[in-house]
């Protein structure tokens, strides 16, 4: 199963807020098969999701992570629908 991983500074706040939009957004675009969760940059490491969300504060604490998938606006349910699609897009997930 693919794995969507939406990460912040503290793991709480906006990667809880990111994790439920990337399941909206995943249910909108009738796409299945992905495990979403969150979690801080703390405590994540490269390999633990196939892409990871994050805001563009942490972007370059991000890097190494592999498929990093920088938000400009966590809060931007355009941006996260069409970087949502190029993510699922880049696994497999959809033509």
């Amino acid at each position: 199963m693919t794995k969507f991983l939406a990460v912040c500074s503290t793991g709480l706040g906006s990667s809880f807020m990111v994790h439920m939009n990337i399941e909206k957004v995943l249910g909108e675009l009738g796409i299945g098969g992905v495990d979403v969760d969150h979690a801080d940059l703390g405590s994540v490491s490269r390999g633990d999701a196939d892409a990871v969300f994050v805001g563009r504060d942490i972007a370059e604490a991000a890097q190494g992570l592999g498929d990093v998938v920088v938000l400009d606006s966590i809060i931007d349910l355009g941006e996260l629908r069409g970087k949502v699609a190029e993510a699922a897009r880049r696994h497999g997930l959809t033509d």
